[in-house]
């Protein structure tokens, strides 16, 4: 090997060794301090692209699982209410049983005073019932128009609509209107209800009651040889709940409460009279129907409920899931990188020595000039 003054080859590559070293020590404290295996996107750029799509996922999920906790809240609220529902139409029915009795006698009056108090209950609970300021069985809660009837040359107009539960799918016809009547046909699932209108004047508006279908149609005054269409009721804005992370109907929960008032829309009691006994064998049966009804939702109330249990807990498990698989691409393994750490600190130390030295090999020339 020769001697040479102007460059020291031994001493450049012990220099960039020691700079290799450097650097690789300097990232293991970085990893070591953050606790992550990538800082930066020179690190790893497809897995910081990978990790950065999970945490995004991450972050939409545990607002998910929030969402279902808050509709969980909110079913128990309804749920609350209708279990007290439910207790004033079992006392209501009891007091009809009575009144039915010929020897109720000078009672009856009594015992229709307790019963219009609690019609009136019922209907105060059903309409005050709220969450965050949102009624929930007044049948207002979970429903909006989708669509309306389309006219086919001109005809009746339909300008309001109220009593439909979400995801119901109503047909609507109107045949043979004349100046100041009408006829029209309702349908959803196996129901059907024909109805006679009155059609309305200049600006008046009538409305139609469907008792059985729980829905009152409001008509304006547009006159025509008939029309018909499909109306379908969706769930509102703020019944709808994102309990997934993706943009699908899937991952909505469309929540409908029926209307659970006292009157014709709702569980149709505002009409009972326990004040004779003939008027109260009636009321038996009205009573059985609003039980029926009330029973109905309260079911609906419940399968919502249990499928939100399973949601939270999927949820729950997806995150889990995914918090792992993102933390085996983004997190260190604190054991491997003290590892490398070690290494690379005795590399550092050895090649500060060994820099040391290769730059004392070019004094040997001197002796040459002895």
């Amino acid at each position: 090997m020769g001697l040479r003054i102007q460059n020291n080859i031994e001493a450049l590559n012990a220099h960039r060794q020691l700079s290799i070293s450097s650097s690789n020590l300097s990232k293991s404290l970085e990893r070591l301090s953050s606790g992550y295996r990538i800082n930066r996107a020179a690190d790893d750029a497809a897995g910081l692209s990978i990790s950065q799509a999970f945490r995004a996922d991450i972050a939409s999920y545990k607002v998910a699982s929030r969402n279902a906790s808050e509709a969980s809240s909110l079913l128990q609220v309804a749920e609350g209410a209708m279990d007290q529902i439910g207790n004033m139409l079992t006392r209501l029915k009891e007091l009809a049983t009575q009144a039915a009795s010929a020897n109720a006698g000078s009672n009856l009056d009594k015992i229709d005073a307790e019963a219009q108090k609690l019609i009136d209950e019922i209907d105060r609970i059903a309409d005050s019932t709220e969450y965050a300021d949102t009624k929930l069985i007044d049948g207002s809660y979970g429903v909006t128009v989708n669509g309306k009837a389309a006219a086919i040359s001109g005809g009746v107009g339909f300008s309001g609509i109220s009593g439909m539960k979400a995801s119901e799918t109503y047909t609507v016809a109107t045949v043979a209107v004349g100046a100041t009547s009408g006829t029209m046909t309702v349908t959803t699932g196996e129901i059907s209800e024909t109805v006679v209108f009155s059609v309305p004047t200049d600006d008046d508006t009538s409305e139609v009651n469907i008792a059985s279908l729980g829905l009152t149609i409001t008509i304006n005054a547009s006159i025509g040889t008939g029309m018909d269409g499909i109306i379908t009721a969706g769930a509102t804005g703020h019944s709808a709940f994102q309990v997934g992370a993706e943009n699908t109907s899937d991952n909505r929960l469309s929540i409908a409460i029926g209307d659970l008032t006292k009157g014709t829309s709702g569980l149709n009691i505002d009409t009972i009279d326990l004040s004779n006994a003939s008027d109260a064998q009636t009321a038996l049966d009205t009573i059985d129907s609003a039980i029926a009804e009330l029973n109905k939702e309260r079911g609906a109330v419940g399968a919502y409920m249990n499928r939100l249990s399973y949601a939270s807990a999927n949820l729950a498990t997806t995150i889990e899931n995914v918090s792992a698989a993102e933390s085996v691409i983004r997190d260190v393994d604190m054991a491997a990188e003290m590892t490398s750490f070690t290494k690379n600190q005795i590399l550092m130390q050895a090649g500060t020595a060994m820099l040391a030295q290769a730059n004392s090999a070019p004094q040997q020339i001197l002796s040459l000039f002895g």
